[in-house]
Order: C-alpha cells, then sequence, then structure tokens
C-alpha cells in the first residue's frame, strides 16, 4: 500500500472541503427557505437566540452529512475504483516482470463494464505474449540445435582430413561433406534472416507487371540438372499471357522452395508436374510431385519453422523454406494450400492475384 504524500493529504482535505463547502451551501440556502415560509404562514418571530442555536445546529448537520456522505464516497472509491484499479495495475506490472500467465479476472457489479474491457484487453495481450515468447524460446532451440550438426560434421571431418596417410578419395570425400555443411549452414542463415526482415516487415514488396508463366519457366529450368540426374518426367500445362502484380523477386523464392521440395521427395524415374491456370482475379500455380507424401498430421505443421516431417532427408534442408514460402504468400495477399497422400505425392496450390485489366490467358 503507498504512504500518503503531502500533495495525497492536501488533495484529500481540498476534495473534503469542497464537499462540505457545496453540502453547507445547499442545507443553509434549504434551512433559509424552510424559515422563511415558516414566519410567513405561521408568523413565526426568531431572535438572535435561536438564529444562533439554528446556526449551530445547522452547521453540525451539515459537518455529519459532509462525514457521511464523503465516508459513502470513499467506500465506494475503495470497492468500485481503487480495488479494479490496483488488479489491473498488479497485472500489468507482473507482465512487465515477465510473467504472461496472469489473467485479470472479470468483474462483477455496476460500474464494472469499463474495467472489464481494460482487463480483457490485457488478457489478450498477455496471452499474446506468451505464444511470441513461446515461439521465440523454440526459435533459438531449433536454431541452436539446426548450427549443431552442421557445425559438428565440419568439426569432425575437418579432424580426418588431417590424418597424414589419408587416401586422396577420403581426402576429396571429406572437403565435400565440409563443403556441403558450410552451404547448409549459410543457407539457414539466410532463410532466417530473409524470414526474420519479411515477419518484421523490413522487406517491403516492390510490385511489378510481369508474365507468370516467363517466371515459372525460368525457375523450373534451374532444377534442370537434377531431374535429368534423377530421371524425373517433366509435366507442364503453362497457360500464356498470364500477368501478375506482385514483387518479382519474393515470388521467386516461392517457386523455388517448391520445386526444389518436389525434386527432393521424388524419388528417381518419378514425375514433377507444373500447372499454371488463371481467372479474372487469381491465377493459380500447382506443383505436384510422386514423391513419399505426408500424412494429415505433418501437413499440419509444414508451415512451422524447422518442423521437418520427414526426417531422411533432414540433411537436405532445415525447415525454413515453407515458413518462407508462407510468409511471401500472405504478403502478397495471396493463398496457399497443400493436398497430400503417404506413398501417393503431394501438390501446392498458390494463388497471386492477377494485375488489374490484364490480357486473359490463351489456353
Amino acid at each position: 500500500m503507498k504512504k500518503p504524500t503531502f500533495q495525497r493529504v492536501l488533495r484529500e482535505f481540498s476534495s473534503f472541503l469542497l464537499f462540505f463547502l457545496s453540502v453547507g451551501f445547499v442545507v443553509s440556502c434549504c434551512m433559509m427557505l424552510f424559515l422563511n415560509v415558516l414566519s410567513k404562514e405561521m408568523g413565526l418571530t426568531y431572535t438572535s437566540d435561536n438564529i444562533a442555536e439554528a446556526a449551530k445546529i445547522t452547521f453540525l448537520n451539515v459537518v455529519m452529512i459532509t462525514v457521511l456522505f464523503k465516508t459513502a464516497d470513499f467506500i465506494r472509491r475503495r470497492i468500485m475504483v481503487d480495488r479494479p484499479v490496483k488488479m489491473i495495475t498488479d497485472a500489468a506490472q507482473r507482465i512487465m516482470n515477465g510473467d504472461f500467465s496472469v489473467r485479470v479476472k472479470h468483474m462483477h457489479g455496476s460500474g464494472m463494464e469499463g474495467f472489464n474491457q481494460i482487463g480483457e484487453s490485457i488478457n489478450a495481450m498477455a496471452e499474446e505474449l506468451s505464444s511470441v515468447e513461446t515461439l521465440r524460446t523454440d526459435f533459438i532451440a531449433n536454431v541452436s540445435h539446426e548450427m549443431k550438426t552442421p557445425l559438428a560434421v565440419m568439426q569432425n571431418y575437418g579432424t580426418l582430413l588431417q590424418t597424414p596417410s589419408l587416401p586422396e578419395e577420403k581426402r576429396i570425400e571429406y572437403a565435400k561433406a565440409i563443403t556441403d555443411a558450410s552451404r547448409r549452414l549459410a543457407d539457414m542463415m539466410t532463410n532466417i534472416l530473409k524470414l526474420n526482415r519479411l515477419e518484421n516487415q523490413q522487406i517491403y514488396p516492390n510490385p511489378t507487371t510481369f508474365d507468370l508463366g516467363e517466371q515459372l519457366c525460368e525457375s523450373l529450368l534451374q532444377y534442370e540438372s537434377t531431374w535429368e540426374r534423377k530421371n524425373i518426367e517433366i509435366e507442364t500445362d503453362i497457360a500464356e499471357n498470364v500477368l501478375v502484380s506482385a514483387d518479382a523477386e519474393l515470388l521467386s523464392l516461392v517457386w523455388n522452395n517448391l520445386f526444389s521440395n518436389a525434386f527432393k521427395f521424388t524419388e528417381d524415374s518419378g514425375k514433377v508436374a507444373l500447372t499454371l491456370t488463371a481467372d479474372e482475379t487469381y491465377a493459380t500455380v500447382k506443383v505436384s510431385d510422386t514423391g513419399c507424401g505426408m500424412s494429415a498430421e505433418v501437413g499440419a505443421h509444414i508451415f512451422e519453422k524447422f518442423y521437418q516431417g520427414d526426417t531422411s532427408h533432414a540433411t537436405q534442408g532445415n525447415g525454413l523454406g515453407l515458413p518462407l514460402v508462407k510468409r511471401v504468400v500472405d504478403i502478397m495477399q495471396g493463398e496457399i494450400g497443400v493436398e497430400s497422400a503417404v506413398g501417393v505425392g503431394t501438390t501446392f496450390m498458390v494463388k497471386i492475384r492477377r494485375a488489374e485489366n490484364g490480357p486473359k490467358e490463351d489456353r
């Protein structure tokens, strides 16, 4: 409880004095009016002694009424104002100290509506902060875990490279393992930075109008060596003259990640399909593969950071690609969905808004 200060005592005294004067004025006016009526109607006369006695009684009544009303007002403020204010400030203080589990209880009674609205806002804030803190903690833990693996690989193979009698083929193999691990680490850091900048809105989209089909073809051709090496069949159905209004550089991240996943999870002699269709409002891109697929439980988490449903391919990624894709699509005000079945394959569908007044596609 706060100790009374001089300013607080002075404020309370001023409030009491103002209340006393107000009550005194009202009571005095009522008494004068009442005595005036009595003197006119009943012909009563008052002496100086009677008036002095009445003045004393009136003063005492004023004091008693003031004390009574002030006491009632003090109790009312304690219950209706100070108590809910203290509950809210205590909750805010605990949140400031890092306790996000605190919740302001619902207050019952007349006049509590405003305090309950404040309490609900504080509860929502605490819940959101708790969620953010959980994500932050998980993110740090996941980053630490993901960094340890490539660092351990580089350390182990670096030690093996120091063996004097190491054969040439082993030296090349170990050096390649170190290079791959360092590349994976660099890719993870790059994706973390991109994702952080996107989530903190430090990257502002620079929308331009361009042919989406041409961009998709250019992105797909980057994986030509991969599909030739794995003998993967490529199937395309791309509508012509589909113009979209979007940030081309950011959108290329989406296609590169989706194609990379499709080829990564598709076994040799499998098939990857690319489809582009459009209506008056949206262009729809579908990237399908005949890979291992995933269960509904895995599919519900694939857009979470560092989540990897297929651990057999964990060394080929870091679980940041699809969250990055989701964030870019959200920024573009588009939509992304996935359909998958275990042992059958996976299809990602992305919808991007078309350029206004753009030409319709020719099929």
